[in-house]
C-alpha cells in the first residue's frame, strides 16, 4: 500500500501596479477637476442702482431745457450757423469791432495808448485833425518820430490797406468820435480816393512827411 502525499498548493505570483509607473497616468492624476460654470444672480442693490440711473437719464433728456440762450445750444438753425450776411458794397462797417481787432492791442481799449511806447488816440491832434492825413496814416503807416499831445514817440505803425474802404472809414469815424474826441465821421470815398492818389509801398517817414499832406 503506497502512502499518499498531500498535494501542494501553487502560490499565485504577486500583481504589480504598473499604472503607478506610467508617466501619463501620473500627469493625469495631478490634474484638477474641470471647473463647472454656474449662474450667479446680480445683487439686488446693484440692479436697483442701475435702473435708477437709467430712469434719471431718460427723464433728464426729455424734461430738462438746455441752459443758457438757445443760440448757444443745439437749437441753432442753419441760418444761425451761417453767420451774418456779408456787407453790401458801400455799407458802413462796425468801426468799434475793427478797432478792437486791429488797434486796441497797442492803443488800448480806452484810447490812452502806453506811455512812451504807443501814443494815445484820445485827444490826439492827428485823430481830431485833417481826415485826409488820418486816412493816409491808416492806409500807409508811419515810422520815425511823431509828437502826440506834446510827447515824442519813436516807433512804427503798420499799414492797414489790406482792409476795405468801409472798414477803414468805420474805424476812423469811431476813433474820431470816441472818448473826448468830437470830430466828424470819415466817408469811405475818402479812402478810395487816397488809395488811387498815392501808390506808396513804404510808410511815411515821421510827422514831417504827414504835415506835407496838409494844404
Amino acid at each position: 500500500m503506497s502512502a499518499t502525499h498531500p498535494t501542494k498548493a501553487h502560490a499565485m505570483p504577486p500583481i504589480h501596479d504598473t499604472t503607478s509607473h506610467d508617466p501619463a497616468h501620473r500627469a493625469q492624476a495631478r490634474e484638477n477637476a474641470d471647473p463647472e460654470e454656474s449662474i450667479r444672480p446680480v445683487p439686488l442693490a446693484a440692479a436697483l442702482i442701475t435702473l435708477a440711473m437709467v430712469l434719471f437719464g431718460v427723464s433728464y433728456i426729455f424734461l430738462t431745457e438746455p441752459p443758457g440762450p438757445a443760440a448757444l445750444g443745439d437749437r441753432r438753425t442753419p441760418a444761425d450757423l451761417a453767420g451774418p450776411a456779408p456787407a453790401a458794397a458801400g455799407a458802413t462797417a462796425d468801426g468799434k469791432a475793427v478797432f478792437a481787432a486791429q488797434c486796441a492791442a497797442c492803443h488800448q481799449a480806452a484810447g490812452q495808448g502806453l506811455p512812451g511806447v504807443f501814443p494815445p488816440l484820445d485827444g490826439s491832434e492827428w485823430v481830431r485833425g485833417d481826415a485826409r492825413v488820418l486816412a493816409n496814416i491808416l492806409l500807409h503807416g508811419i515810422t520815425g518820430e511823431i509828437h502826440v499831445k506834446g510827447t515824442a514817440y519813436q516807433g512804427a505803425m503798420p499799414s492797414f490797406q489790406q482792409l476795405g474802404d468801409a472798414e477803414l472809414a468805420g474805424v476812423a469815424s469811431f476813433i474820431r468820435s470816441s472818448w473826448s474826441n468830437q470830430a466828424e465821421a470819415v466817408p469811405a470815398s475818402l479812402f478810395a480816393q487816397e488809395r488811387q492818389a498815392r501808390e506808396r509801398t513804404v510808410p511815411f517817414e515821421g510827422e514831417a512827411a504827414l504835415k506835407a499832406l496838409l494844404p
